[in-house]
């Protein structure tokens, strides 16, 4: 049997990058995976089309991150579709990057909508249906715990509070056999931060093994944190950013 055979996952911020990645990682492990998007259905359901000819079960759901009633209907969704909930992923994310004086109101209200609230709603959502032995990851990142440049104050914010979060759910969680866990990216080569943007080499002097990751690492990570192998792992932030933070 595959690692998450007869398993149902869910994860928010999937038809690109990071999410993209682990959409397909889980649903090659077995599990059948549900997945949201915002934008680009195309890419989400060629996501879907090419998961369906490996034999290999996914749905998309177009949901908005930012909206509460979004988050909460794609768990049900989930439900109804595959009748449990054992792993969820909050992947999905925005970052804000400008000089601290050039933030809006509806920049904070935004990224902190997005990357904190709807963790918690969809978390809350999960909680509900999870038994024993399941699971639920947050993609952070590893700004949380060091911002070595300029314009990066709101993001930080956004995600060092998840840190936080993952130790109290832990705590509220872990006497019902769920696990709880943080993953902190450095930099990822994805739409968000390419590795041939104009900002990529200075981020690479940064970097200890000197190339930015990719999408499949931290879905290498996340699939081991779904699995019945990493049972006695909760509450805890695991950074995943090739030495950035060291």
């Amino acid at each position: 049997m595959k690692r998450l055979e007869n398993k149902v996952a869910l994860v928010t911020g999937g038809s690109r990058g990071i999410g993209a990645a682990i959409v397909k990682r889980l649903a090659e492990e077995g599990a059948a995976v549900v997945f949201t998007y915002t934008k680009g259905a195309e890419k989400a359901a060629a996501i879907v089309a090419e998961l369906s000819n490996k034999g290999l079960r996914s749905l998309a759901i177009a949901a908005d991150s930012a909206d509460p009633a979004a988050n909460t209907s794609a768990v049900e969704q989930t439900i109804k579709a595959f009748g449990r909930i054992d792993i969820l992923v909050n992947n999905a994310g925005v970052a804000v990057l400008k000089p601290f004086e050039d933030y809006t109101v509806e920049e904070y209200n935004w990224t902190m909508d997005i990357n904190a609230r709807g963790v918690f709603i969809t978390s809350q959502a999960a909680a509900k249906h999870m038994g024993k032995g399941s699971r639920i990851i947050t993609i952070g990142s590893c700004m949380a715990d060091r911002v070595s440049g300029p314009y990066g104050t709101l993001y930080a914010m956004s995600k060092s509070a998840l840190t936080a979060f993952n130790k109290g759910l832990s705590r509220d969680l872990g006497p019902r056999g769920i696990t709880v866990n943080l993953v902190q990216p450095g930099p990822i080569d994805t739409d968000m931060n390419p590795a041939n943007s104009e900002h990529a080499d200075a981020q690479r002097k940064n970097i200890s093994l000197g190339e930015y990751g990719t999408g499949e690492d931290i879905a290498a990570l996340v699939s081991f944190l779904s699995s019945a192998e990493s049972g006695y792992i909760t509450g805890t932030a695991i950074t995943i950013d090739g030495g950035t933070n060291s």
